[in-house]
């Protein structure tokens, strides 16, 4: 018989959720810390975990989890500057940007602005 409200959640509480989560922290050197890594130690998927952080009563509980992996990646970075660490933070929403910034482009042709754009884009 299928449960009343749905599949029954996995983690009954954030504190559960937390238990567990921090058996993996314990037991997995911390170079090795990720997401998939977690979501495998608890018997669940990736996607199941992000589901969990929609919920309000268990985002805090994933966030920290989710940071304290994301700070495993950044200390990586630091230590050893690899491509690896770069995408995972990637996965956490860091980016690499340039602004550009135009200033008083009401005054000019448009001529004037595609000239600009082309030396700022490196197309001149």
């Amino acid at each position: 018989m299928a449960h009343p409200g749905g599949r029954p959640l996995e983690f009954k509480t954030p504190e559960e959720f937390t238990n567990r989560a921090e058996v993996y922290f314990q037991s997995t050197p911390f170079e090795e810390w990720t997401i998939t890594g977690l979501a495998l130690h608890l018997k669940t998927y990736r996607s199941t975990l992000m589901d969990y952080e929609a919920r309000d009563e268990f985002y805090n509980a994933i966030k920290t989890a989710k940071q304290r992996i994301e700070h495993s990646y950044e200390c990586s970075l630091r230590k050893n500057g690899k491509a690896g660490d770069i995408f995972g933070l990637k996965n956490f929403g860091w980016k690499d940007q340039k602004q550009i910034e135009l200033n008083d482009v009401t005054q000019l042709s448009e001529e004037q602005i595609d000239s600009k754009l082309s030396k700022l884009l490196g197309k001149a």
